[in-house]
């Protein structure tokens, strides 16, 4: 290497040589020694050079949430970021599932569907610097990890769902219904009710799973109400968490109301305000019982607006069905078949066909029923739909709240969360 360099040196003097020679001698021109002028590049140039070449900040991507988070609320939405680049792909796994997502107008992606509990996920984003290079960022992240899931479902009452879209009488409270016991707080703020004509209303829970919610008045005629439930990712307990979010709605196309008035023995039908059926009836002939496991029995027909349950072409009543099951009391029976039944309390009231009773409009002669002539039965049972009102009047004994939908039992100023 040292020889070498020498030679190098040499060959470099003979050339300058022979330049100063031709340049004494008066036969070079001055653009031939301009182009014959070797270049020489020091140091300090070679640096100022490298000072200008273009040189990028790398892109950084930023997940949310972080790389190894482990309570990651499912109902969040993934965000990737970058700053200084551009964000060129974002992919997000859980095993074999791939999770959608869409970019930003702001230049984020974000994820667009629901995570789910209980899962790990992947995060792969690839962005790019101001001149092309490119950077991939992985972040995993675990979601919540709840002891019990709370989903919903929307009920006409304890025996019937509601179905979405259908027509429903003016008593009809709203259900929610929760697959585990709640906090009641908690879940109320997640439920939204909003009606056309727009009411005030209250919740009331029948348990720590089931929540109710009434206007002050009944439902008017062409009412729209629409139910939403938030519960995804909620904390509705101290280990519970709400399923899926939810929702329903139901109109109230017509006004009915039927007044029963156990002392007339008559039931008025009205719909709109305007009567448009009288009917002969036998209530609940009074007095009681005791059933068999010490049960207090009553046969009058509990007072008090009762809320249509279902209905039932055809039904059998007998004693035992309340308490009263040894054959050999006076107040045991069967009754089978019993035609044109709708129920309005789940301890057994019904309006029903009673050809056998022949004092309708004259006295009170049932169990508890409301008895009436095959003709009435048949059309109440035709006209009247879930969520139809029937006001007992004159009774001596109260509707429970708890007995069917007895909401309507309590003033609106007392109608409260339990």
């Amino acid at each position: 290497m040292i020889q070498r360099r020498k030679v190098i040196i040499g060959s470099l003097g003979v050339a300058a040589a022979a330049a100063t020679a031709g340049t004494a001698a008066g036969c070079s021109s001055t653009k031939a020694s301009a182009d014959t002028n070797p270049v020489f590049t020091t140091p300090e140039a070679e640096t100022e050079a490298l000072a200008t070449t273009p040189v990028a900040a790398p892109a950084k991507v930023t997940v949310t949430p972080a790389h190894g988070a482990k309570e990651w609320s499912p109902a969040k939405p993934i965000v990737v970021t970058v700053a200084d680049g551009s964000l060129k792909s974002v992919t997000v796994t859980s095993g074999k599932t791939k999770i959608d997502g869409e970019m930003q107008s702001d230049g984020t992606w974000q994820s667009t569907e629901d995570l789910d509990y209980s899962k790990k996920y992947k995060v792969v984003a690839t962005a790019a610097d101001s001149l092309g290079a490119s950077t991939t960022t992985t972040a995993t992240f675990a979601t919540l990890k709840p002891d019990n899931i709370a989903r919903v479902t929307f009920q006409a009452n304890g025996l019937a769902s509601l179905k979405t879209g259908k027509n429903y009488g003016a008593g009809q409270p709203v259900i929610v219904a929760f697959s585990h016991s709640v906090n009641k707080a908690a879940a109320e703020k997640a439920i939204e009710i909003t009606t056309s004509p727009q009411v005030e209303g209250k919740f009331y829970w029948s348990s720590d799973s089931t929540v109710h919610w009434r206007p002050a008045k009944y439902w008017a005629r062409g009412t729209t109400v629409k139910v939403k439930v938030n519960a995804f990712g909620t904390k509705l307990g101290k280990t519970t968490y709400g399923g899926k979010n939810a929702s329903t709605h139901f109109t109230v196309n017509r006004q009915l109301i039927a007044i029963s008035d156990n002392r007339t023995h008559m039931t008025k039908v009205y719909i709109d305000g305007k009567l448009v059926r009288t009917m002969k009836s036998s209530l609940g002939r009074g007095g009681g019982t005791t059933g068999k496991n010490g049960e207090s029995i009553s046969f009058w027909t509990a007072g008090g607006p009762h809320v249509v349950l279902s209905k039932e072409r055809y039904h059998t009543m007998t004693s035992a069905s309340y308490g009263v099951q040894d054959k050999n009391d006076p107040n045991y029976y069967v009754s089978e078949n019993v035609e044109y039944c709708t129920r309005i309390t789940y301890s057994g009231e019904f309006l029903h066909a009673a050809p056998w009773n022949g004092q309708l409009g004259e006295a009170n002669k049932s169990h508890g029923c409301i008895n009436l002539s095959m003709k009435d039965a048949k059309w109440v049972y035709e006209n009247f739909i879930l969520g139809d009102v029937v006001d007992v009047t004159h009774s001596p004994r109260k509707l429970p709240i708890y007995n069917g939908l007895g909401d309507w039992t309590v003033s609106f100023d007392k109608y409260g969360r339990d």
